[in-house]
């Protein structure tokens, strides 16, 4: 079973088990929304890069880990550490493993927090010195300090966009999910979903992200707001 594999799902947060862990086909099937990128970075490049471990483009895909990581995905901090500690195409460095699985439990009732301590456990006194030491060099890009508040402000900003839309009643297409069928009608908005369809299923999406970090607030759905009663009734 590939280690990537044994990653948490956004929803549970545990290890998969053998019996459960997606094969490398799986894997390379996953459909990744490039239209995402734009409003939530860190689920985006987790998708590429457990698609591209399917595909067996190992470096490739830790590439892509690791940028997810920057925009505070603690999934792929956590499949970061499991790689790192089990020599998944790389050398063994359990300093390594330890600072990313740190990382990965740094927010509060983490799920990612026993393996982070267990792992604590069992390295020696020099090798947790030197998991803290790429700790504290690793915060300033992963922690969710810098990480999970660049995260935040580009989901904001995707998400202003879309109010804009809204309040003309608009639709929109999310490249890479919602292209419409008819070629023909390919340049019609109005083949788009609504945007308050995209921005719920944005929203529960991020959700998921930024779950435990307590800067996050949840934009919920977008409402139609009414014109002043003055402006209704000029005069």
């Amino acid at each position: 079973m590939p280690t990537m594999a044994m990653a948490a799902n956004d929803d549970a947060g545990a290890p998969a088990t053998a019996s459960s862990a997606p094969s490398d086909a799986d894997l390379a099937n996953t459909s990744c929304a490039i239209g995402e990128e734009q409003f939530l970075p860190g689920d985006y490049y987790y998708c590429l890069a457990t698609q591209s471990y399917g595909l067996h483009h190992y470096a490739r895909a830790q590439k892509f880990f690791a940028t997810a990581a920057s925009w505070a995905s603690k999934p792929a901090q956590y499949v970061l550490g499991i790689m790192a500690l089990n020599g998944d195409h790389q050398p063994v460095n359990r300093p390594l493993a330890l600072a990313w699985l740190a990382l990965a439990a740094e927010r509060p009732r983490s799920t990612f927090a026993s393996a982070s301590a267990s792992l604590e456990a069992a390295l020696t006194p020099v090798e947790r010195q030197a998991a803290d030491k790429l700790l504290a060099s690793m915060r300033p890009t992963y922690g969710d300090a810098t990480a999970a508040v660049r995260a935040e402000k580009r989901y904001e900003q995707g998400m202003a966009r879309l109010a804009r839309l809204a309040a003309a009643g608009g639709h929109y297409c999310m490249a890479g999910i919602t292209t419409p069928a008819d070629p023909g009608v390919a340049g019609d908005p109005e083949q788009c979903p609504p945007v308050q369809a995209m921005t719920r299923a944005l929203d529960q999406i991020a959700a998921r992200v930024f779950d435990g970090w307590t800067g996050h607030v949840t934009v919920g759905p977008l409402q139609q707001v009414d014109a002043p009663a003055a402006a209704r009734h000029p005069g």
